[in-house]
């Protein structure tokens, strides 16, 4: 992650940048049928914090693309797709709750924090299954997902992966981690 405080890209960054996600979403059109990139760029451009934010999922390996539109909002709906949970995301606990509680061997960091200095989102549960509707995501890997207050209040979370041709939910303390688990997010702009 960038360790300025200054959530904008320079000129450089900001053209690679877009050249990244312009091929990206030109590869895959089956993400995003009807939509069309100069729409989006122009929004992008408007919005540097945003902007910033994608990079942030960008260099920490999450290949974010445009999965909706949403017309009431007017905001185009970014999700990390990466085939597997982006690598510089994994190797967390859920949040700081469950990073504080761990006596020992506590991981770097958390995947709400994490996400949070990111200006992104966790996935949901049903964003999650979307995402896997537009391909086959998490094979080897897991992400961790929003986890309602009351599984979270007695101490789980959620996290979800994608085996034999299903979408698997599952709970874990929210203080585990492992090197195959990380999170997605997501963005609107």
């Amino acid at each position: 992650m960038t360790k300025s405080n200054k959530k904008e890209l320079s000129l450089e960054q900001r053209e690679e940048l877009l050249k990244t996600l312009k091929a990206r979403f030109e590869k895959h059109m089956n993400r995003h049928q009807d939509l069309e990139w100069a729409k989006i760029q122009a929004k992008l451009e408007t919005n540097t914090e945003k902007l910033w934010s994608l990079n942030e999922m960008e260099t920490t390996g999450g290949e974010p693309d445009v999965v909706g539109y949403d017309k009431q909002k007017d905001e185009y709906i970014f999700f990390d797709c990466s085939t597997e949970s982006p690598k510089g995301r994994r190797s967390v606990c859920y949040d700081r709750e469950a990073l504080e509680s761990r006596k020992k061997h506590k991981p770097e960091n958390n995947a709400i924090d994490m996400a949070a200095a990111m200006g992104i989102e966790l996935l949901t549960e049903e964003q999650y299954r979307g995402l896997q509707e537009l391909g086959n995501f998490d094979m080897k890997t897991s992400s961790w997902v929003q986890t309602p207050s009351d599984i979270r209040e007695l101490g789980g979370a959620l996290f979800c992966d994608f085996r034999f041709g299903h979408v698997f939910v599952y709970h874990n303390g929210a203080d585990s981690y492992y090197a195959a688990r990380g999170f997605r997010g997501s963005l609107r702009v």
